[in-house]
């Protein structure tokens, strides 16, 4: 690597794309700092659902090989889930074809098969056992194994890519993209969702009714998560009681037991929709190397080690070009 390049890389952004391409970038030597302008615990990744699964997300086949690339590192993470946060989760995604997703998948999910009407009263869906994340353990894991490479997490806010102090810097920005690069292309779709206790839930569920309406049910130990919604354009990060009342009453009606759980927490999130990924090098106004890795979508969990794989790739690139 040039010497040039050789000292900080900062990745502005402290999501769970923002954390994974710092880990891959650390563990290959470089002294990376991630600066993010909340702590990693309060970035819209922390309220993700997190099922992997490429939601909201192009261009497709870029999006569904990050994904699959994902799928293998979370496949190994699944060994220790009470220490990274991931589990392999069986249940059912409504409405899917199994033969489309194994157009696709091609074999990389084991006991993949349609659902049975036991099991999904629509009129299609897919079982699959997929990972499911607990965000809550797995952003500060991240932030654990990239302090064990040597990396560090800052949290500080910028008005402008260039305020960071390093040759090469990696947008990872999200939403906040819109502003800072600046990419109108950008906007929100909100989501917000529900937790509680968990009854005795073992499986996921996500279904959607004839009105479009999302129901998800994605269990974890100890509570569910219960969702959503896809509001576009929607910048409110305040969860609304009536939405809430909502998610609750679609999910009861298809996991009965879920009526009447004690309610722990409401969640919101603005996902950062774009047309498509923007993952490609580009340059500062001092020409110093710039990297985006930006416009996951609903996303970011499925397709974050994928990304970041590529995002690596190209600041090597920039320091041997």
């Amino acid at each position: 690597m040039n010497s040039d390049l050789r000292g900080d890389v900062v990745v502005v952004g402290g999501g769970v794309v923002g954390l994974t391409t710092a880990v891959l970038l650390a563990e290959r030597g470089l002294r990376v700092r991630v600066w993010t302008r909340e702590p990693v615990e309060r970035t819209t990744s922390a309220v993700a659902g997190a099922l992997w699964w490429p939601y909201r997300i192009e261009p497709e086949a870029s999006a569904r090989a990050w994904a699959l690339r994902s799928l293998d590192v979370y496949g190994e993470l699944a060994g220790r889930p009470e220490v990274t946060g991931v589990r392999m989760v069986e249940g059912v995604m409504g409405g899917t074809d199994p033969d489309a997703v194994g157009s696709w998948t091609a074999g990389r999910l084991p006991g993949m098969r349609a659902a049975t009407a036991a099991e999904f009263a629509g009129p299609a869906g897919l079982w699959a056992r997929l990972p499911l994340i607990d965000m809550s353990v797995h952003l500060p894991w991240l932030r654990g194994r990239l302090e064990a490479a040597g990396g560090t997490v800052q949290e500080r806010a910028v008005s402008a890519l260039a305020q960071a102090d390093a040759p090469v810097v990696v947008n990872c920005t999200g939403l906040g993209a819109r502003e800072l690069v600046p990419d109108p292309a950008v906007r929100p779709v909100r989501g917000q969702l529900v937790v509680v206790e968990n009854p005795g839930i073992r499986t996921w569920l996500v279904t959607e009714d004839p009105a479009g309406e999302m129901a998800y049910v994605f269990p974890h130990p100890r509570r569910v998560v219960l969702g959503g919604t896809a509001e576009e354009d929607a910048w409110s990060p305040r969860p609304d009681p009536a939405v809430a009342e909502a998610i609750v009453r679609r999910c009861a009606a298809l996991r009965p037991e879920l009526a009447g759980a004690r309610i722990l927490e409401h969640r919101v999130g603005l996902r950062p929709v774009r047309d498509t990924v923007r993952l490609e090098r580009d340059s500062l106004p001092d020409g110093r190397v710039l990297v985006h890795n930006y416009g996951h979508g609903g996303g970011g969990v499925t397709v974050a080690w994928g990304c970041a794989r590529e995002a690596a790739g190209l600041v090597a690139a920039a320091a041997s070009g």
